[in-house]
C-alpha cells in the first residue's frame, strides 16, 4: 500500500473511533438520564471540540492532495495534537479507555509512518 493511502486510511480509523467514543458517551448519559458535564462554557467547549475533531477529517483529504513535504509535516503535527486532545479530554469509562487506546496506537502509527516517509 502506498504511503498516502495508508495514512489516509489510518486517519479514517481515527475519525470513526473519535465519533464512536462520543456516541457511546452520549448513550450512557441518556441511559442514566443525566445531563452531560462539560468543562467550561458549553458553546466555546463544543466549538473547540469541533475544530479538533475536524482535524482528522481534513487530514483524510490533505494526505491525498498536498505535496509530500507539507503532508509529512502536517501528519506529524496533527497526530500529536490529536493525541493530546484524546488523552486530555478523556474519561475513565471503559468504552472511552478502549477507544482512546486504539486512537493513540493508530496515531503513533501515523507519526511513525510520516516520520519514515522519505521525500520522493
Amino acid at each position: 500500500m502506498q504511503t498516502k493511502e495508508k495514512l489516509s486510511t489510518l486517519w479514517i480509523l481515527v475519525l470513526f473511533n473519535l465519533l464512536l467514543a462520543d456516541v457511546l458517551s452520549i448513550f450512557i448519559e441518556l441511559i442514566k438520564q443525566n445531563t452531560m458535564e462539560i468543562i467550561g462554557e458549553a458553546t466555546s467547549t463544543m466549538a473547540i471540540a469541533a475544530v479538533l475533531i475536524n482535524l482528522p477529517l481534513l487530514m483524510i483529504y490533505f494526505v491525498k492532495s498536498l505535496p509530500q513535504k507539507l503532508n509529512r509535516i502536517l501528519n506529524l503535527i496533527i497526530a500529536a495534537i490529536t493525541i493530546i486532545f484524546v488523552v486530555g479530554g478523556g474519561a475513565y469509562l471503559p468504552h472511552y479507555i478502549i477507544c482512546a487506546g486504539i486512537e493513540v496506537i493508530v496515531l503513533i502509527i501515523i507519526i511513525r509512518t510520516a516520520w519514515r516517509w522519505r521525500l520522493e
